[in-house]
């Protein structure tokens, strides 16, 4: 009798997690980067708190989320950067054809919101995520060609713009993240999370509506476009 693969075993675990219409719902709404309480969470997918619960403490056992309590409340978020590159890499394998249509305006609004501009975990995507990566690498800051690598004028832009970078930890500097409504990478990373950071502390973006999206202020619009050169039309 043949010997079973653990790593099989392990992938299969994996994908029952994920394939849940509850807990996939979960994982992509903690993509903000955020935490979130059991009950937000409850409401935004549509199920009982009760039910709500099980789900999470199976994500929470299989490693996905963490999570801790304050008081009566018990807030998780997604466990690492890399469980979050996972979620989005899986949403962006979704084919144009299956996304799903908006039942009304408000849905349709949201979704518009979601397109221009939006966090993926730490970092910016959407329309403004790409416009950002395009800049950066239309002026030699990125490059791209042989995988996702700031330049060395890049690190001294970020330095210059006042935009530090971790370069402690394991994580990449800089590493592409497939967009799943541009269909194209955008910057992830170390530096995607710290200028996306910037962008929030600064108040060049902010968040809006209870989902992930961000829409860039005048005085984001204005820095970006004499940082990156970015018209303020293309910013979302």
């Amino acid at each position: 009798m043949a010997t079973k693969d653990p790593q099989a075993t392990q992938l299969a675990r994996l994908a029952g997690l994920v394939a849940d219409e509850t807990r996939a719902a979960c994982l992509l709404a903690l993509l903000d980067g955020r935490a979130w309480t059991a009950g937000e969470l409850a409401r935004h997918a549509g199920v009982a708190a009760s039910t709500l619960s099980e789900h999470l403490g199976k994500l929470v056992g299989g490693g996905l989320l963490t999570e801790e309590r304050q008081g009566r409340h018990r807030y998780v978020r997604l466990a690492d950067e890399r469980v979050a590159q996972l979620v989005e890499d899986l949403a962006g394998q979704v084919s144009p054809g299956a996304v799903h249509r908006p039942r009304n305006l408000r849905e349709s609004s949201a979704g518009s919101a979601m397109a221009r501009g939006r966090t993926c975990y730490d970092h910016l995507a959407g329309r403004l995520g790409i416009a950002l990566t395009d800049a950066l690498t239309s002026r030699g800051l990125l490059r791209q060609d042989t995988g996702f690598a700031l330049t060395e004028a890049g690190l001294g832009w970020f330095d210059a713009a006042g935009i530090p970078l971790d370069r402690s930890g394991r994580r990449p500097l800089a590493r592409g993240c497939l967009d799943w409504t541009e269909r194209r990478p955008h910057l992830a990373g170390v530096s995607g999370a710290a200028l996306c950071r910037h962008a929030l502390e600064a108040g060049w973006c902010v968040r809006i509506g209870s989902e992930r999206a961000v829409k860039v202020t005048p005085a984001g619009a204005l820095a970006l476009g004499e940082l990156l050169g970015i018209e303020a039309g293309a910013l979302g």
